[in-house]
């Protein structure tokens, strides 16, 4: 009996803050420095330095998520039949060339191809990364494993601004030796991957090939539909320029939102761990809403950095929650196929968004943002009443 119950004890006392947590949730803070770095001065990048037009800024934006997401598509099957590890060096390091491509472009299809290089390598890491945080965790502790690697993540989100904005200030207001720094940190990133533990989690193939639960695939198409209104939050931003914000004010703009979106991501995954995960979700959906409908209704450009935060609430309800939601569906060995498809469905909802959102943004973008936000409210409210019929999980 001594022996079962010290088992027992051994399951219950498993730590949630993992050696592979600290390490994943390092070289995400990297790489999203380095992708934040150079995220908020991209639709000006585009727009002003290489003369493009606003439909250009979404379709950049929507075709790099949209190959993203084909790539997660296929990378969440591969990660549950080989060595995740390389996968994940593999993606940081095509995020780097990525990076370096947009930098030393001179006209906007370079930008999509350096873009779209990026984005194939977040693709290829995204599902094994998601599925080595759960390396040794307790599995009750989901959102708060996947709340901490969010809150880093976006940390990162809050330190590229942060260094953007006063390198922008030392540099002479130009934004091209930017888009070279950038490059800096997703090669730390890339090395940093090197002690990742691999945690002997590769299942045979021949478990691999199974479907995955009707539960998860019922989730993933709901939150699959919903993202047909989150077009890029490249657009977002070039509202705050149209509003009349100066460039260094945009930086600052979405500094102020990750600063938010980082410090509410770990609750909000914690939270997700005691309360239904639908609720914490619908949380997330009514935060959208207000973001997205407050920054197509509001005239005065200030008002932005009173908009702008509250839509970080969004991305910190529902990030991290989102996975951890999909994760507690999944069997243990097809965790990579499920985040690779939940991520793919996803991100390839956002590539149609960015698609319409671009081509109907107009002079302001007004039409797109409130249409987006009445979708935002209204799939908060029945998800919120409905939510539960979809699983919620262990």
């Amino acid at each position: 009996m001594a022996p079962e119950f010290r088992d027992r004890r051994t399951v219950i006392a498993r730590p949630w803050l993992t050696p592979n947590l600290k390490v994943l949730s390092g070289v995400s803070l990297l790489q999203d420095a380095a992708s934040e770095l150079l995220y908020p001065v991209m639709p000006i990048f585009l727009t002003v330095t290489l003369g493009a037009p606003p439909s250009v800024v979404g379709a950049v934006e929507g075709v790099a998520e949209g190959v993203a997401a084909l790539t997660k598509l296929v990378a969440g099957r591969v990660a549950d039949r080989v060595a995740r590890k390389p996968l994940i060096a593999l993606g940081y390091g095509l995020a780097a060339v990525g990076k370096l491509l947009v930098a030393l472009a001179t006209v906007w299809p370079v930008v999509l191809l350096g873009r779209g290089v990026d984005r194939v390598g977040k693709g290829i890491r995204g599902a094994p990364r998601d599925a080595l945080l759960m390396v040794d965790a307790d599995p009750a502790a989901r959102g708060r494993v996947f709340g901490f690697h969010r809150a880093a993540d976006t940390l990162g989100a809050v330190v590229g601004p942060a260094l953007g904005l006063g390198l922008f200030w030392l540099l002479g207001h130009r934004i091209r030796p930017l888009l070279l720094i950038a490059v800096v940190p997703a090669v730390l990133s890339v090395l940093l991957v090197g002690l990742v533990r691999e945690g002997g989690q590769v299942a045979p193939a021949q478990h691999t090939a199974g479907p995955l639960p009707a539960d998860v695939k019922r989730l993933v198409l709901v939150l699959g539909l919903f993202s047909l209104v989150n077009f890029p939050d490249a657009l977002l931003l070039l509202r705050a320029h149209d509003l009349g914000l100066s460039t260094t004010a945009v930086i600052a703009a979405y500094l102020v939102y990750n600063v938010v979106y980082a410090g509410l991501a770990y609750p909000a995954g914690a939270l997700s761990d005691r309360l239904p995960r639908h609720l914490v979700y619908a949380t997330g959906l009514l935060f959208f809403a207000l973001g997205y409908l407050g920054l197509g209704l509001i005239g005065n450009r200030w008002l932005v950095f009173l908009v702008l935060p509250l839509y970080g609430g969004f991305a910190a309800f529902t990030d991290g929650v989102g996975k951890a939601w999909v994760s507690s569906l999944a069997p243990k060995e097809l965790q990579g196929s499920a985040q690779g498809l939940f991520q793919g469905v996803t991100g390839g909802a956002i590539l149609l968004a960015g698609l319409w959102a671009g081509f109907a943004w107009g002079d302001a973008g007004r039409l797109p943002l409130l249409v987006s936000g009445g979708v935002g409210l209204l799939t908060a409210g029945l998800l919120a009443v409905r939510g539960k019929a979809l699983g919620s999980g262990t």
